[in-house]
């Protein structure tokens, strides 16, 4: 057996600059946006938008209807916009402490009812403030039906974020692999 040294050198080195150091490198998942729930999210995001703008072009201030349905189609777009960021970049991996499938059943569930007092609202205010045939009546009358798509894209969500939630056909390793979007 061979001896241990007399002379051992306990010199340590400090790593290289730079080295050690891990760059949190922000990247697109691309096969996101080409999921049922990235499309999905893509249109719930435009509809959602041309709702809030149309509504925003008329005098919606001076009835409260309107009112409700601006807060329900910005706060419901500016939440989408979040969620739609952090499964892009994938930062729902990097939070595992969150249940995300939970979590976005319960957004989609939300948002669907939401819309629906909103499309009802919206389309139920449209005849009684203002006249019809004018700039004003069809912009509301076209909220109201971008309201009722957005309300369907909101329901076809969260049925798919039902079936992500139950693991309905996938297992652990492929919901994994997916990044949990099918």
């Amino acid at each position: 057996m061979a001896e241990f040294p007399s002379k051992v050198s306990t010199r340590t080195s400090s790593p290289a600059q730079g080295a050690g150091t891990s760059v949190f490198a922000l990247r697109p998942d691309l096969s996101f946006v080409r999921s049922n729930f990235g499309v999905l999210m893509l249109l719930q995001l435009v509809l959602g938008l041309l709702v809030w703008a149309l509504i925003a072009d008329t005098p919606y201030h001076l009835y409260p209807a309107y009112g409700w349905v601006m807060f329900v189609a910005v706060f419901l777009w500016l939440v989408t916009i979040v969620f739609f960021i952090l499964y892009l970049f994938q930062l729902h991996m990097k939070l595992y402490m969150v249940p995300w499938p939970l979590v976005l059943m319960i957004f989609n569930v939300a948002a669907t009812i939401l819309y629906i007092t909103a499309f009802i609202t919206c389309s139920a205010a449209v005849d009684v403030t203002s006249l019809k045939g004018s700039r004003q009546y069809n912009q509301r009358a076209a909220a109201s039906f971008f309201a009722c798509l957005v309300m369907i894209a909101y329901g076809v969500s969260a049925f798919f974020s039902f079936q992500a939630w139950r693991g309905v056909g996938s297992n652990a390793a492929t919901s994994q692999m997916a990044g949990g979007y099918a």
